[in-house]
């Protein structure tokens, strides 16, 4: 450091009234060296776990998704009655 520098952090704590905060290395834990399938099951279960702010996504997209399937299963139930019915008076007329 300069002379210069060093006389402009002396008033600079003048002025403040305080010394500058000092900073602390951050308490994050270490990470441990593990296996990678270690790590794989540690992912695996962290994404079995749903964000809960995302429930009302997931509430609307089930709601379409059953309304849908009941819609298919519908139409296809009434195409097989139809089916059945034509079959039926084919058989009847052909006898």
């Amino acid at each position: 450091m300069t002379n210069e520098s060093q006389i402009i952090e002396v008033e600079v704590v003048e002025i403040d009234g305080a010394a500058p905060a000092a900073k602390f290395p951050s308490r994050e834990p270490v990470p441990v060296p593990s296996r990678d399938w270690q790590k794989w099951l540690k992912r695996l279960g962290w994404m079995r776990q749903l964000d809960r702010r995302w429930w009302p996504l997931w509430v609307v997209l089930g709601s379409i998704g059953l309304f849908l399937l009941l819609t298919v299963g519908l139409v296809v139930g009434v195409i097989f009655v139809i089916f059945r019915f034509l079959r039926g008076i084919v058989r009847a007329i052909f006898r």
